[in-house]
């Protein structure tokens, strides 16, 4: 008997704008809260979302049944330049989004994360992210030019556990970027019930394309255009 699962369907939405993305996520949350009552949302940080989350923040829906938390997080104070929390609250949690709730991974970061220490706060995340209704209804994602995607970056040390691990939160520290952080595993990713990948610019599209012909650890973002479980929707600007 042939036991082989079909990759699951990759949609792609070309000439994507951040309002057409906004008003894709505000329709999945709809239907997560007409069907459950609530909608579990996860957004990923830096620069990139941010005409995004302007967009999404004035969406007409049931905001208050909403929880927002985040795709990934730089080990660093709330209050810190490079937070994504900081950038969430600043651009997402603001007009009608104020009134969803909101999941940060932790309160407070030690000055210097070691290993055992970013074990103990991934632990930590993952205790406190527990009690959220999960799986994920959308989980907006991007992708680098290494094709990292979350925080999943490729040879980084914590990498694999980050592939496999049970919890939903586990810890990576990239040599090419700054910062160690904490990020959704793989298998929480997986889970999801929506996939929405946003991509812009010649350099992100190749690396796109070749993520797309096979799972492959050294490109992480493959591992979610080449699986089973979730339907993937990927967002071309």
């Amino acid at each position: 008997m042939n036991t082989t699962h079909p990759a699951a369907p990759v949609a792609e939405h070309t000439g994507a704008t951040p309002a057409a993305l906004a008003m894709h996520i505000a329709g999945q949350l709809r239907g997560a809260i007409a069907a459950r009552g609530h909608a579990l949302l996860a957004v990923s940080g830096g620069k990139s979302p941010i005409a995004l989350f302007e967009v999404l923040r004035t969406q007409p829906l049931n905001w208050d049944k909403v929880t927002v938390l985040l795709v990934d997080e730089r080990i660093v104070p709330h209050d810190h330049a490079d937070s994504n929390t900081a950038l969430v609250r600043r651009h997402l949690l603001q007009d009608a989004a104020a009134a969803a709730s909101f999941a940060p991974f932790f309160d407070s970061v030690p000055d210097r994360p070691d290993d055992a220490t970013m074990e103990t706060l991934a632990g930590r995340a993952s205790q406190r992210l527990a009690a959220l209704p999960w799986p994920l209804d959308v989980a907006v994602l991007g992708m680098g030019e290494d094709g990292h995607t979350a925080s999943l970056f490729p040879a980084a040390p914590g990498l694999a556990q980050a592939l496999r691990a049970s919890g939903p939160v586990a810890w990576v520290r990239p040599a090419t970027a700054p910062h160690a952080r904490l990020t959704l595993t793989l298998p929480a990713l997986l889970a999801s019930r929506a996939l929405l990948l946003s991509i812009a610019g010649a350099a992100k599209l190749a690396v796109y394309r070749q993520a797309r012909q096979a799972a492959d650890p050294a490109l992480p973002v493959s591992l979610l255009l080449n699986q089973h479980e979730a339907p993937v929707s990927v967002w071309i600007a």
